[in-house]
């Protein structure tokens, strides 16, 4: 199956001192007409945080917002009323809907935060403002493929307003997983960690791989690796 590669490298780049951040598509001050999406999926951005800054209070409507932590901790809150700390390899899911006002924050005075922020584009306009979290239980640590967030909350994912299942791959070298296309939908893949073949190409950390070619992918470890695989309608 084919690949179409989105290397690390190449995304949009920014430094702001209190934070580092990399745009896989097109945000803010980036601008690349090539990259401003895949399907719904609509934002991937890496970002680093420097111990005690974060983003202050400011408002979203009509995206779907979730951050999945990959080291240090997040403290989340928002006008819906929930005030929330999450730590590596949780997720929160927010829903704008109508409007919410938020703020992201790395509370731990020593630790940066590291995080991929996501946006999806809601299957509707406004919607009622919400939130949701997924965390993994201890069967999930060594699973190679748990779906985290989806339409229906399969699996005890969070849940999603749009045709979206986000599953988070953990491969030990030499490990696989498959994974079908079928008509009408597509695949992105962000690498995380790890050395991964997927497809015709391979992955390192950063990269992005998407296709919509129908048929069966398979996703092939060189080294233990973390992934996040996005079946999109």
């Amino acid at each position: 199956m084919q690949f179409t590669l989105r290397r690390a490298a190449d995304r949009g780049h920014f430094d702001h001192g209190w934070l580092d951040t990399w745009h896989t598509f097109s945000f803010a001050d980036y601008h690349d007409p090539k990259h401003m999406g895949f399907r719904s999926l609509r934002v991937i951005n890496q970002d680093r945080v420097a111990p005690g800054m974060g983003f202050g209070t400011h408002p979203h409507r009509d995206m779907e917002i979730f951050s999945y932590v990959l080291e240090g901790a997040i403290a989340h809150q928002d006008s819906m009323g929930n005030g929330r700390e999450l730590r590596p390899g949780e997720i929160q899911l927010m829903s704008a809907g109508t409007g919410v006002t938020h703020s992201e924050f790395n509370p731990l005075p020593d630790v940066p935060l590291h995080l991929l922020q996501i946006w999806i584009v809601p299957d509707r306009r406004g919607l009622k403002p919400g939130y949701t979290e997924w965390k993994p239980r201890p069967e999930h640590e060594r699973a190679k493929d748990v779906i985290v967030i989806s339409p229906d909350g399969r699996e005890d994912s969070a849940v999603i307003h749009q045709d979206a299942i986000v599953h988070r791959l953990r491969l030990a070298a030499g490990e696989s997983v498959e994974h079908s296309v079928t008509a009408g939908r597509g695949a992105w893949v962000q690498l995380i960690h790890g050395k991964l073949q997927v497809g015709d190409q391979t992955l390192q950390p950063g990269d992005g791989a998407s296709t919509e070619q129908v048929g069966t992918a398979t996703l092939r470890a060189e080294t233990a690796s973390e992934a996040l695989l996005f079946d999109l309608a």
